[in-house]
């Protein structure tokens, strides 16, 4: 078993890791503090090719695997979380599905400007009645000769205020539960098609979260991702890879608390010696480092095991379920270091809590994923 990176996914690792610093370091807070969107550090991620790290060169993409996708997502968020997650939706849930999925024509109109970064996409399934229960889609999606008419709302949509384009779970035939859900792609201007409020959020506050109300949408039938009734299968598929992305957010989150706990500890004196040289202090160290560096191992396998081809539900969910327990768990040790430095906002630390906890609740929180690891076990 190989764990070496090759040449180019070290590469990426490292461009990543001094965007971050160079980019992203100096506004973070700011940015958290006003919930301001990062609108230029965005456009710049996409004329590097991280908003479409894995789409095919032939629709405008870097045309890598997996594994550098997730060793990018993982140092953006080591910094700012938040970059992180817009990043990962735009490549994970939208730019993946409609590679996938979609047909020559979506994918030569919509995957290339979502790949290269000339516009940004996002991935609506949760509604008020369907969150976790995500087969209890209210939207609904009529047909009418060449066109569905759409009507519904959608909530917690990341990238809803921003995005250009967004794929839209609905119910074309509700009496057939999950097998009556479709995709459709959405244009934001489309008559009919509103966003609403900005979600006032604990954590991930650059990155916008909102509301959307689809009242008479008139969507072609060529926007339709797949046959009539693929669309919670898609959206499972889609989740999978999905998982891998916020699994890389968690373990940068968890890299950023140690990373920081190592350095104040250094610098902070008590009793005449520095933190770092109390056993109580060393042993909070070694636990997060060893639990950090676990977490990355479980997500690059899922990762991995997603590039062979095989099968990988089960891996992402595990990597997700652990790597958001350890960001949280790191993020909380250390506020404990810092003391009470950590718990005020002149540190880092209090940022990296907030922003660790969401990672254990978005695309499909840490007990749905052990429904999904159970399942895959048991069946």
């Amino acid at each position: 078993m190989n764990f070496d990176l090759n040449e180019t996914q070290k590469m990426i690792r490292d461009t990543a890791r001094q965007f971050a610093q160079d980019e992203l370091a100096s506004t973070a807070d700011s940015r958290d503090e006003n919930e301001e969107f990062p609108r230029v550090a965005v456009k710049k991620l996409g004329e590097l090719g991280f908003m479409g790290i894995m789409v095919s060169e032939e629709y405008g993409g870097a045309g890598l695997d997996t594994v550098s996708y997730s060793l990018a997502v993982e140092q953006i968020s080591r910094v700012d979380a938040s970059c992180g997650v817009i990043m990962s939706v735009n490549n994970s849930l939208v730019c993946f599905g409609i590679e996938e999925f979609g047909t020559e024509e979506q994918k030569r109109k919509y995957l290339t400007p979502l790949a290269t970064g000339a516009k940004l996409g996002a991935f609506a399934l949760s509604e008020p009645e369907a969150g976790s229960d995500a087969t209890n889609q209210r939207t609904r999606a009529v047909r009418d000769g060449d066109f569905y008419v759409l009507n519904g709302i959608k909530n917690w949509i990341t990238n809803g205020e921003n995005a250009d384009i967004v794929l839209v779970m609905a119910a074309t035939d509700p009496s057939k539960g999950a097998k009556g859900i479709s995709t459709f792609i959405v244009e934001k201007g489309m008559p009919g098609f509103a966003v609403g409020k900005k979600e006032r959020k604990l954590g991930i506050r650059s990155s916008d979260t909102v509301s959307m109300a689809f009242q008479d949408v008139r969507v072609p039938v060529e926007n339709r991702i797949g046959e009539e009734g693929f669309g919670f299968k898609f959206a499972m598929k889609t989740l999978d890879g999905g998982r891998i992305g916020i699994a890389s957010q968690a373990v940068g989150i968890a890299q950023a608390s140690l990373d920081a706990s190592i350095k104040y500890s250094k610098e902070r004196k008590a009793f005449d010696q520095p933190l770092a040289q109390l056993q109580a202090i060393q042993f909070k160290i070694a636990d997060m480092a060893t639990e950090t560096d676990a977490a990355r191992l479980l997500t690059l396998h899922a990762a991995a095991t997603k590039d062979s081809g095989e099968r990988y539900t089960q891996q992402a969910a595990m990597a997700k379920l652990y790597a958001s327990k350890i960001a949280v768990k790191c993020a909380l040790e250390a506020i404990q270091i810092h003391g009470g430095y950590g718990y005020t906002r002149e540190y880092h630390v209090e940022r990296y809590l907030r922003d660790a906890k969401i990672t254990e609740i978005y695309e499909g929180t840490s007990e749905i994923q052990r429904i999904v690891i159970a399942r895959s076990l048991i069946q």
